[in-house]
């Protein structure tokens, strides 16, 4: 019997945090899961440790690339053999907090949702660091969306009976690339006013280098949504100012 809902989770020398990730999805209210962890080739355990928890647990399920090919095509080769209803999105040093999946699913149904998204906290264990709560606005279109960070990938679930079958771009930030695909469609976001997840702070992830992360942000504004220069420079500036203003939480 399928599963209501499917867990992606790319991972990458990722031995030490992942089992604070699954153990966060076992904890769930909501039971009806299968978790897809694609492994891009570690050259750590990740590899073993997840083989232990899929010993005990049948839902969840190793995946291993056949080379190091990055974190969208992990993501595609988890989405390919997804088999659920519902795509969720869960990297590998996040967290959710038990009720997240049970409540998304019942706001969803509740507002006929296609996608939708919750409120999030920051957090890093080494500092002891743990964030305010990350508000969101009630929905997204496509150009609110050009200028805002408001969707973060750990609080993201998509109903594909609706949207149909999901492929991440092949670009860095392939998720907002991937978010701005749907919403460009017509397809409008959803937001949960409530605080559901954890976002591992990490200065080795992509999004801790702003200069990096704001080119990365331009390219998918020029290459894959093909907007004018003025408009992209605009939608840049607003996007920067709002995940400065986020960032300060």
């Amino acid at each position: 019997m399928k599963p209501s809902v499917s867990i992606i989770t790319p991972a990458y020398n990722a031995a030490l945090l992942i089992p604070q990730t699954i153990e966060s999805a076992q904890s769930q209210t909501f039971r009806d899961w299968e978790m897809l962890i694609v492994d891009d080739c570690s050259t750590d355990d990740t590899c073993a440790v997840v083989e232990r928890y899929a010993v005990s647990d049948p839902r969840i399920h190793l995946l291993r690339q056949p080379e190091n090919g990055g974190t969208a095509r992990a993501r595609n080769a988890a989405l390919k053999a997804a088999s659920g209803r519902y795509i969720a999105f869960l990297d590998s040093d996040d967290k959710w907090l038990p009720e997240k999946l049970e409540h998304q699913l019942a706001f969803m149904a509740e507002n006929g949702a296609a996608f939708s998204y919750t409120q999030y906290r920051r957090f890093s264990e080494e500092s002891g660091y743990l964030g305010g709560v990350i508000s969101v606005p009630r929905s997204f279109s496509y150009h609110q969306l050009l200028k805002n960070t408001g969707i973060a990938c750990l609080t993201v679930m998509i109903d594909t009976k609706i949207t149909g079958p999901l492929e991440m771009p092949l670009v860095r930030y392939e998720d907002s690339a991937l978010w701005l695909k749907l919403l460009k469609r017509g397809i409008v976001a959803q937001g949960l006013m409530e605080d559901l997840a954890r976002y591992r702070v990490s200065k080795a992830s992509y999004s801790g280098n702003k200069f990096k992360a704001a080119f990365w942000v331009w390219r998918i504004y020029r290459d894959i949504e093909n907007l004018n220069l003025f408009y992209a420079t605009w939608c840049l500036l607003n996007y920067g100012w709002r995940a400065y203003c986020k960032h300060k939480k």
